[in-house]
């Protein structure tokens, strides 16, 4: 019988996310009505769905070989994993997310010290405790089941610890984020048997290839012009790329053909300076993936 990899997709906020990175690398994972078993055209992969929390604590019993998850989730849980890379991606921004502690905005609660003897809600109990330990800040932690931000407004504590990306919703619900408890992002996470394992090893480090390059090619862009042969000196200076850029003759041996790769962000100053001297025919195309 051929080896199966054991793959674990979090499920909840990070799971479309997730299904789209992985098709940009290569894997089309299918969802199933109810079903936490996905298909994926692998036939070396098994795919299962489990909640971005008990991640760790799968990968870590053998459930799974491998899976994404929080390094929030992985210090919560203390699990003794193999963390095998950072993955920097998220529903809303390509940033870590942040774990804060914040209180009503009415509150007279400056500081993480003014909560002392106070009561934090938190679905991050563990590290909430150590972080005000780490302090030397007496409080009372109490696990949230959800809904978080409301029970500040509703009286039921004194303060929270809750995630963000942009502190949008932290401060719609009337809230002020004192104090930055952790950052975090996703982690590509393996069985420390797993790990060990030769065929498990390399599939799971191509996986990690793959979604990586596709990670880096969502920031970047390609671009192909022709340009006059003599100006190619001057654009060399404004070009940003990875390497030296691809430069090819064409019929008419007083023009060029250039290709880069560049920072998506600099386009629309870049452009206009190639224009300049000369450019045509420029086109940007967006990236797969960029190894």
């Amino acid at each position: 019988m051929s080896q199966k990899l054991k793959l674990g997709v979090p499920k909840g906020s990070l799971q479309d996310a997730t299904i789209k990175l992985f098709a940009k690398s290569g894997w089309k994972i299918g969802l199933h009505h109810r079903n936490y078993f996905p298909d994926i055209n692998d036939e070396d992969i098994n795919c299962s769905m489990c909640r971005a929390q008990e991640m760790s604590a799968y990968v870590a019993s053998g459930t799974l070989d491998v899976g994404l998850t929080g390094k929030d989730w992985i210090l919560e849980n203390d699990s003794d994993v193999v963390e095998v890379s950072s993955l920097v991606y998220s529903k809303v921004s390509n940033r870590p997310a942040r774990w804060v502690l914040a209180v009503a905005g009415d509150s007279p609660y400056k500081r993480p010290e003014d909560l002392a003897g106070k009561k934090i809600a938190t679905e991050l109990v563990n590290v909430t405790k150590n972080y005000f330990k780490s302090q030397n800040i007496p409080v009372d932690v109490d696990f949230s089941w959800g809904a978080t931000e409301a029970k500040v407004v509703e009286g039921l504590c004194d303060g929270i610890v809750e995630v963000t990306e942009t502190g949008t919703t932290i401060k719609a619900h009337g809230l002020r984020i004192i104090a930055e408890v952790m950052q975090t992002n996703t982690r590509l996470i393996a069985n420390k048997k797993a790990w060990e394992d030769p065929w498990k090893r390399k599939k799971i480090e191509k996986i990690n290839l793959l979604l990586q390059g596709a990670l880096k090619a969502e920031k970047m862009v390609g671009l192909k012009m022709n340009l006059p042969k003599d100006n190619l000196d001057s654009a060399m200076k404004i070009l940003p790329s990875l390497n030296s850029p691809t430069v090819a003759e064409l019929s008419d041996n007083k023009w060029i053909s250039v290709e880069i790769m560049v920072d998506e962000t600099v386009v629309r100053d870049l452009i206009p300076e190639l224009k300049e001297l000369g450019a045509e025919g420029i086109i940007e195309y967006p990236l797969n993936k960029v190894i």
